[in-house]
């Protein structure tokens, strides 16, 4: 294929479902906004003077970065699998996809991107709704950008994969429920590591999304548990490791053949 046939290809798969993104805009963006504010009434208004400030920082300032990566997270998986699953038992045009001359690298950023677009869109909506609740502070605009758009793009490929092997809407459900949500909660949202006991705090340091919440806290605060650096160094290898999958199975068709 021609450069240019590739980006036709490439904006065709992006635009369908942006689109579709915008269109449904109760259903993929306000429900995390509703979320947000249940979090920040309950933890800033209600909690947060209780609980006092983690590291100088005042409580609600603290979880709003957390927050903000809760509603990345979710939405920019649950759209690639949510996808995904609609190609090929709904719309039933995955096999279509997968014959046209389109490389698999492309097709894998075509459906990553959408994930991302999403994913950022309704990060940047949550960071608005704390506006009106927090006093916000961006210690590093670039590091912020860098973390949302690299946490995107890798729950937009474990979407991807996902996607690739449900059978049913049960199977694009189990992940968010049972995975993603406790990784996220336990990753240090609404507390620090410092604060667990010796032996939790090993065990969090196992968690992928920890290093994502402390980094892109780093962002807006200054201060971390562990170095930006390695933070950033985790998330790049989840990357890797994703897209790596990603691509075999969309170059093989493994899980999408019917």
């Amino acid at each position: 294929m021609s450069p240019a046939e590739i980006w036709t290809s490439f904006y065709t798969i992006i635009r369908k479902d942006v689109v579709r993104i915008l269109r449904i805009w109760p259903q993929t963006f306000l429900p995390s906004i509703v979320t947000s504010i249940l979090y920040f009434l309950v933890f800033g208004a209600f909690l947060g003077s209780r609980i006092g400030a983690f590291d100088g920082v005042p409580f609600i300032n603290f979880v709003v970065p957390g927050l903000v990566m809760l509603g990345v997270v979710t939405n920019a998986f649950s759209n690639v699998a949510t996808v995904m699953f609609s190609s090929k038992f709904m719309a039933r045009n995955i096999d279509e996809i997968l014959v046209s001359p389109t490389p698999p690298i492309v097709l894998v950023a075509g459906f990553v991107t959408s994930g991302v677009v999403r994913g950022v869109l309704v990060g940047i909506s949550v960071l608005v709704v704390a506006l009106f609740f927090a006093e916000i502070s961006f210690h590093s605009v670039p590091v912020i950008l860098l973390f949302l758009v690299l946490t995107s793009i890798a729950l937009a490929l474990a979407g991807l994969i996902n996607g690739v092997y449900a059978k049913s809407f049960d199977g694009i459900s189990i992940v968010p429920t049972f995975v993603l949500a406790p990784l996220i909660y336990l990753g240090g949202v609404f507390y620090s590591v410092d604060v667990l006991p010796a032996f939790w705090q090993q065990v969090t340091h196992f968690n992928p999304l920890f290093y994502v919440i402390d980094g892109f806290r780093y962002g807006f605060l200054g201060i971390s548990d562990v170095s930006v650096g390695i933070s950033l160094a985790v998330l790049l290898a989840v990357n890797l490791v994703f897209a790596g999958i990603a691509w075999y199975f969309i170059r093989t068709g493994l899980g999408l053949r019917q």
